[in-house]
């Protein structure tokens, strides 16, 4: 068994990862302002602003999980949101990578949460590999410099980063935000409806992650998306039925939606399939292969 500090532990990811690796019987620390003990994980304290953090917290550690990170979509990227969103996980990286260095500390994997975003917010045909360059948006800046804060672990340990579409969850993420206006009959296309919309469901990211803290093999970037890779209209069409209510309403105008929202809106009104070939030569196998399926799980255990 290891030991495995995580960073945004108590977030959607991080508390369902958590749980999967104490029932493996791992030992879970996590990172966070307040310490503590909660459900049997040593909480213990880090101030970004400040640069510091319990040095305890990093001893005897076996791996790292990096999940740390201002919410992308939370607020509009003005200049100021843009840094904080870049800082909130390039700062907390390198934090750790300093004092890992001071101590003298080498775990045996940095595995970090990354954006499938990364090739840019855009619209096309082609499937994004892992070898593609990053966008020169601003998603895709925002996604270079994280990847390269997560990168510079090269020289102590084996990294590995898993870029990461919108999660499907019973509770948190973004579906019970998409699912609100389905479940009120209001379920439309958004945009052209022909940008594609990757996802992946909670139980299946979970298992990515478990994956690449026990595979040495794995290094360097991945895709962690379902195989089942709809566009926008597909998507709303099949998250009513599965819902039980119409599809009929005409599309949310993509400027409405910039009006409201900002750039950020290109994350709903853009968007390209990834391949998950490089994820698939390890070995790793989908729970939820399929959007309908995967719906229907998250939402029967939400009712």
């Amino acid at each position: 068994m290891a030991t495995i500090l995580i960073t945004g532990g108590s977030g959607l990811i991080g508390s369902h990862l958590t749980r999967a690796l104490l029932k493996a019987g791992h030992t879970v620390r996590h990172l966070s302002r307040t310490p503590g003990n909660i459900d049997g994980v040593q909480v213990f304290t880090w101030d970004i602003r400040q640069g510091t953090m319990d040095r305890a917290a990093l001893e005897g550690v076996d791996h790292i999980v990096h999940l740390a990170g201002a919410g992308i979509a939370d607020e509009r990227w003005t200049d100021a949101r843009v840094k904080v969103l870049i800082e909130s996980r390039t700062r907390t990286a390198g934090l750790l990578l300093r004092t890992a260095r001071e101590l003298g500390i080498k775990p045996r994997s940095f595995v970090s949460a990354a954006g499938i975003n990364y090739y840019g917010a855009v619209t096309s045909e082609h499937v994004f590999t892992e070898d593609d360059p990053p966008g020169d948006d601003t998603i895709g800046r925002i996604s270079r410099e994280w990847e390269a804060a997560v990168d510079a672990w090269s020289d102590r340990c084996r990294v590995v980063k898993l870029r990461t579409p919108p999660v499907l969850a019973p509770n948190g993420g973004a579906l019970p935000k998409i699912a609100l206006p389905a479940r009120l009959g209001l379920a439309s296309p958004i945009g052209s409806g022909d940008q594609w919309w990757t996802w992946v469901h909670i139980d299946d990211l979970v298992a990515a992650y478990v994956k690449a803290l026990e595979d040495t093999s794995m290094q360097g970037a991945y895709n962690v998306c379902a195989p089942d890779q709809p566009d926008n209209r597909t998507y709303m069409r099949t998250l009513a039925q599965v819902l039980g209510r119409p599809f009929f309403l005409p599309p949310v105008p993509g400027f409405l939606l910039r009006l409201v929202l900002g750039e950020v809106a290109d994350a709903l009104l853009k968007g390209s399939r990834a391949s998950i070939l490089r994820l698939k030569s390890t070995g790793f196998t989908f729970r939820h292969p399929e959007l309908k399926g995967a719906l229907a799980d998250c939402l029967r255990k939400d009712q």
